[in-house]
């Protein structure tokens, strides 16, 4: 179980700085609600500290706590896709419940009465789709850099600044990190610098 990005350009919709990491996870799944009206997809959309895949000359992974200030206060959807027009839930619309729990970012969306939304529990039911990701921005003091001797570069998200959905995916693809990899150039950068000016003092 990797965290890996997909191919739908949030950039477009969020500007340049939204990112997206889509987890496939085998206990996403559909419920019936306890009190029998309608049905409910319960799962991860983001894992802690598990480490990713290269995504581009870096890895990654999520601290705990990095949601809990956007969870609180962002105005966030539940997509099918990533896809605006296929809406599955609101947090501020009481549809859509968004947590951290020991494991990560815990989301139950109460699926409504479409029919977006009753293809999906089908698709869901079948085992056809089971991933989930979410799309977001940090800022420069919410990441952590590090490398370690000729590894890659890590990656470590302390706290998401805006987390705009949570969405339910049909399959993980490419990576939408063109943010994160601008960041990673700062970052290499300076430390190209301050080889060079310890270089020159020595």
């Amino acid at each position: 179980m990797k965290p890996e990005a997909i191919n739908i350009d949030v950039t477009r919709r969020h500007g340049a700085d939204c990112e997206t990491r889509a987890f496939a996870l085998d206990e996403v799944k559909v419920e019936t609600r306890e009190d029998g009206k309608g049905q409910r997809i319960v799962g991860h959309a983001a894992v802690f500290d598990l480490l990713s895949e290269d995504l581009g000359g870096f890895r990654e992974k999520i601290s705990p706590g990095a949601f809990a200030e956007a969870i609180s206060t962002d105005d966030v959807r539940a997509l099918f896709n990533h896809d605006d027009n296929m809406l599955l839930g609101r947090n501020r619309a009481n549809t859509l419940s968004l947590a951290e729990d020991e494991k990560g970012l815990r989301s139950v969306i109460d699926l409504p009465d479409t029919q977006v939304a009753r293809d999906l529990a089908v698709l869901m039911q079948r085992g056809d789709v089971n991933q989930m990701s979410f799309a977001f921005e940090i800022s420069k003091d919410g990441q952590d850099w590090e490398k370690v001797g000729e590894g890659p570069w890590i990656r470590t998200i302390n706290k998401i600044k805006r987390l705009w959905d949570v969405s339910v995916v049909t399959f993980p693809a490419y990576p939408q990190t063109d943010a994160a990899v601008r960041a990673l150039r700062e970052i290499e950068g300076a430390a190209v610098k301050a080889k060079t000016e310890l270089d020159e003092v020595a």
